[in-house]
């Protein structure tokens, strides 16, 4: 419901920022039955997409899925908004298989807006929070327009709004993001309190106008036939699929970007904080791989009837000649309309070495941090911390504790153990290379991994979770059939020589036949005694990936049992880490991270094995001790 005043009121949590990582921890918050209010600057923003328009992508994709599987909204709000599916790097194992989508940014904009509005218990504010308020240590509400709304708990989702200056060539714009004011005096309120805080940049391309451009001279990029949906409650998709188109930069792009690089912000020193490295500006990799004459450019269409097209891969902060110039000697785009320009945003983030795994604060009880305040870039990075982060605060009010996912368990558990125990000294991005375990972590696996806490916590159905349970166990029974079932050689040569493969020389189990490349499940039902295995399209897909992956996913989950064991081992609250035998790299390192467990500890950069093994030694005498003598000065968790 939107307010036009909470004053006099009280609140279980308080989240702060209307952008993706605030709209899912105020949802899942008011979901788990709390008293929650959703402050924003413009109510006309929320969930906006002020960069790229679309959802998902590598390693992206996986996050949504499991937004999805926790009770969040992201998926059904690109399943509803969408305008383009694909399902990312199907030539490569399902590991790294990637759903991604183009939305109609304004769509997505007036869904979430619907799910926020109708959430019973949540209420939308449109304000600036100037501060927030402390009482004892301890988050007790946030002051807007100087009067005081109290609150149990906070989640602070504010974005690239702390301090936020645009930068346009030699132009320097306060402000958030375009047409937006930068939110100050709650970053330096949050200073003042003790949190430290430091710089980082973005950036965002030019937008064009679509009836300006020649997409004949570009490559046409459909979607893929059968468009597969991000939500797991979605059941199909049915829409007219709008194209992408490809183009590139070339030598006469890049001499223009050269010869002006001294009126490049990023490269004059006007700019002072780190941009990222995997998403960087135009001029940036042109002076980087100097060695490449052209690069590639997506033209994206940010809606069905909207005339803007998003560059993606041009992002840039050149001044507005320079990027006119340079944008026109690109093939398709000689005579386009330049309906926005590109620009560079800093920004304060508040280094996550500051929050515990929970995303609270270590500072601030109460108080959590979500999305790119803590140090990370996009649209799905910024909701999973969201949703994390409103579970977290919403099981503190239950006096419960809190939901920590392992690295072996999800992406989001991935990146929150990536940002606790590294130092973010650029915007972080997911990829499926960060995942150890990404054979266990598959997009199309989020249900079985994360169904069970969206359950217990009041965020999903339990019929969603009973459906999950007995489509695994059809799949487990057609597997067992495979297993069991022998097929003679001229009925498998009757196959085989449809795929011009060798021939058989005698009678094969069904489950070797299933494991040939060539073969796969969908074509081995057809030479099954007694016919197929009664299975839908994506319990075929599961079937296919457990027998073709069995082994590689057996060997994944005995090394994430073994790490695991790391991450049981609790370290104390205020263990003392100078310890002289550990080195001095290890004691500093450990001092400013603070692990909670000895996992974190071992993925801290400059703590050697020889470390852990003493850290190991003195957890266990201290445990020992404490044990002995019944002290309670130490808490193990």
């Amino acid at each position: 419901m939107i307010i036009n005043n909470p004053g006099g009121k009280s609140y279980d949590l308080i989240v702060v920022g209307g952008g993706h990582a605030g709209c899912e921890a105020a949802l899942a918050s008011a979901r788990m039955g709390n008293s929650t209010l959703l402050a924003t600057i413009n109510i006309r923003d929320i969930a906006r997409m002020p960069c790229n328009p679309a959802i998902g992508g590598l390693a992206k994709g996986q996050l949504v899925r499991e937004i999805d599987a926790l009770g969040g909204e992201m998926g059904l709000c690109i399943d509803a908004a969408g305008i383009q599916f694909k399902m990312l790097n199907r030539a490569k194992g399902p590991a790294v298989w990637s759903p991604r989508a183009q939305a109609d940014k304004a769509v997505y904009h007036e869904k979430m807006l619907e799910a926020l509005s109708s959430e019973e218990g949540l209420d939308i504010f449109e304000g600036e929070v100037e501060g927030i308020a402390v009482e004892e240590g301890r988050v007790t509400g946030v002051t807007i327009s100087g009067e005081r709304i109290r609150g149990k708990k906070a989640v602070l989702a504010l974005g690239t709004f702390p301090n936020g200056l645009m930068h346009i060539g030699e132009r320097k714009i306060p402000g958030g993001r375009e047409g937006e004011p930068p939110s100050c005096l709650l970053s330096d309120d949050l200073a003042a309190n003790g949190i430290e805080r430091a710089r980082l940049k973005t950036g965002t391309p030019a937008r064009l106008k679509r009836s300006s451009i020649d997409f004949s001279r570009c490559q046409e990029q459909p979607g893929d036939i059968s468009p597969v949906p991000f939500s797991f409650r979605t059941k199909k998709l049915n829409l007219d699929q709008i194209s992408c188109y490809i183009t590139y930069t070339n030598v006469e792009t890049h001499d223009i970007i050269r010869k002006n690089i001294d009126r490049a912000p990023l490269f004059s020193g006007q700019i002072m904080g780190t941009g990222p490295r995997y998403c960087p500006s135009i001029e940036d990799k042109v002076i980087r791989f100097s060695g490449r004459d052209r690069h590639q450019i997506f033209l994206e269409p940010e809606g069905r009837g909207s005339e803007e097209i998003y560059i993606n891969g041009l992002s840039t902060s050149l001044p507005v000649d320079i990027q006119e110039k340079m944008i026109r000697t690109v093939a398709g785009l000689e005579d386009s309309e330049i309906v926005r320009y590109g620009y560079a945003i800093e920004y304060d983030f508040f280094p996550p070495h500051q929050i515990h795994a929970s995303l609270e604060s270590r500072k601030i009880e109460g108080l959590y941090f979500a999305g790119q305040v803590n140090g990370t870039s996009g649209y799905e990075e910024a909701a999973a911390q969201g949703i994390v982060a409103g579970i977290n605060a919403s099981l503190s009010l239950r006096g419960e504790p809190p939901f920590l996912p392992g690295r072996h368990q999800a992406y989001a558990g991935v990146m929150v153990d990536d940002l606790i125990t590294k130092e973010i000294d650029e915007p972080y991005r997911m990829f499926t290379s960060r995942a150890e375990h990404r054979l266990l972590l598959r997009q199309d696996n989020a249900d079985e991994r994360l169904f069970r806490y969206a359950v217990r916590y009041g965020l999903l159905e339990k019929g969603l979770w009973s459906e999950m349970i007995s489509r695994k166990k059809r799949v487990m029974k057609a597997k067992r059939r495979l297993h069991r079932e022998v097929i003679p050689a001229e009925r498998i040569n009757s196959l085989l020589e449809n795929e011009g493969a060798p021939p058989a020389t005698e009678a094969r189990k069904a489950i070797q036949i299933a494991r040939r490349p060539e073969i796969g499940v969908e074509k081995l039902e057809a030479i099954l005694d007694g016919g197929g295995l009664g299975l839908g399209e994506r319990e075929l897909d599961m079937l296919g990936i457990e027998i073709k992956y069995d082994g590689y996913i057996a060997r994944q989950k005995k090394m994430a049992h073994k790490l695991l064991k790391m991450d049981k081992m609790t370290i104390p609250d205020g263990f003392s880490f100078e310890i002289e035998a550990l080195s001095r790299e290890a004691r500093e390192k450990l001092g400013r991270f603070r692990p909670e467990t000895l996992g974190q500890a071992s993925r801290i950069s400059g703590v050697r094995n020889s470390d852990l093994s003493i850290l190991m030694i003195f957890i266990e005498k201290l445990k020992k001790e404490s044990k002995n003598s019944g002290r309670r000065g130490m808490n193990f968790r």
